[in-house]
């Protein structure tokens, strides 16, 4: 095992122990998940509605400067849909061409903050956009590290900040002698075909 497939499965070690703890902190807070909906114990859903603060306080407790960059960050509502979009019909039509198996929203795109009896209804719009904005950035950013690991799986000369999980198994730069085989190995590794395969 190499250093870096070292230091990857460590990563991947303490993102499974920091998945598990987040899971305790549900119980601590008294919710449990229930077919894929939040249930929380009546106890703690009449706190969180005794703690909500009224939708009028909280715009008056909010800077003007603040209100009005709404229109701003709601407008990118547009590009994000579009985004969404593009990106699903580009999924649908060529991953199953390349033999690269689909990634599912539902694993990126989570909307649930707006069932917290702490939130009024515009924290909770704002959670909402929040969560659908970012999970499609998520779900993208998958999508084009599989690609991106099927068409050019090579690093790039200078550091690059927040690369996605499949840019760790790329190539080397300027690694000419191993990039066919590097190049093969990439594609076989996120299709999911095992080394004994065959080159699909």
């Amino acid at each position: 095992m190499s250093a870096m497939e070292d230091i990857l499965k460590r990563i991947r070690a303490l993102q499974d122990e920091l998945e598990d703890e987040i899971s305790r902190r549900g119980e601590a807070f008294r919710y449990r998940l229930e077919n894929g909906r939040v249930e929380f114990e009546a106890g703690a859903k009449r706190r969180h509605r005794a703690l909500r603060v009224r939708w009028l306080t909280f715009l008056r407790n909010t800077r003007p400067m603040v209100v009005l960059t709404a229109p701003v960050i709601y407008s990118l509502i547009i590009p994000f849909v579009l985004l969404d979009l593009f990106v699903t019909i580009y999924q649908a039509v060529c991953f199953p061409v390349y033999g690269i198996p689909k990634v599912p929203r539902r694993d990126h795109i989570r909307i649930d903050r707006h069932h917290l009896a702490y939130l009024n209804w515009l924290q909770k719009l704002n959670c909402v956009y929040c969560g659908y904005c970012n999970g499609v950035i998520a779900w993208v950013r998958e999508i084009a590290g599989r690609t991106e690991a099927y068409w050019c799986p090579i690093k790039h000369a200078a550091r690059v900040g927040g690369a996605h999980p499949h840019y760790v198994g790329f190539l080397d730069y300027g690694d000419a002698e191993n990039f066919e085989t590097g190049l093969a190995r990439s594609r076989k590794a996120v299709q999911g075909v095992d080394e004994g395969d065959e080159k699909r």
